[in-house]
């Protein structure tokens, strides 16, 4: 076997592993499917949607992936080729709940490990919907039990209420994950408001 051809079968000097090259996707117009959190793929998603040109990659890694015929640079940030039409019901979920309330017991403000509390206790007809479920941190939710905040001598940060999509998307915004590429600056706050 001559020099080049061992070459190409000889491996990288790093691996290139799943999680670490990831793509940021983004929608048809070039905005992230969603910010919180944020919408990623895996290399190998990437490039197999690139591949059946479902998306087109908009920035690359400095990585290249090899087969015994081909190599690609690994996306890292594609757009996809279909407009994807973003849902305009928040389904009621607890992250999309944590997320409403900012990650933050809605009696004292603390973050951390959180539960979620009735405003009006389940046992006193309370609903368990947008407007009456908020959350809460395990030392205020015990504290308040079964009566209502008033009764428990506690105060809600602010009342709950059904969130729009869109403002759900903007808290997020605030929230961006661990690590973020360099090429994915210019495609994540575009869209944000400018100070004067």
């Amino acid at each position: 076997m001559d020099g080049a051809r061992r070459a190409e079968f000889a491996p990288q000097p790093e691996p290139v592993r799943p999680g670490r090259f990831p793509a940021l996707v983004l929608n048809a117009d070039y905005r992230p499917l969603s910010y919180y959190p944020l919408s990623l793929w895996s290399w190998q998603e990437a490039v197999k949607a690139a591949w059946l040109e479902r998306v087109d990659i908009v920035a690359e890694y400095d990585r290249v992936v090899r087969s015994p015929s081909t190599g690609i640079r690994l996306p890292s940030v594609v757009v996809l080729r279909a407009y994807v039409k973003p849902r305009r019901r928040v389904a009621f979920t607890r992250f999309n709940l944590f997320l409403r309330d900012e990650f933050r017991c809605q009696y004292c403000g603390v973050r951390g490990e959180l539960t979620f509390d009735h405003v009006i206790p389940r046992a006193r007809g309370g609903r368990t919907c947008w407007e009456n479920v908020v959350a809460a941190c395990a030392p205020c939710n015990l504290r308040k039990g079964a009566r209502s905040p008033a009764r428990a001598g506690m105060r809600l940060r602010r009342p709950p209420r059904r969130p729009s999509a869109e403002e759900l998307r903007a808290i997020g915004r605030r929230f961006p994950p661990n690590h973020l590429h360099e090429t994915w600056l210019d495609f994540l706050y575009w869209d944000a408001e400018l100070e004067a």
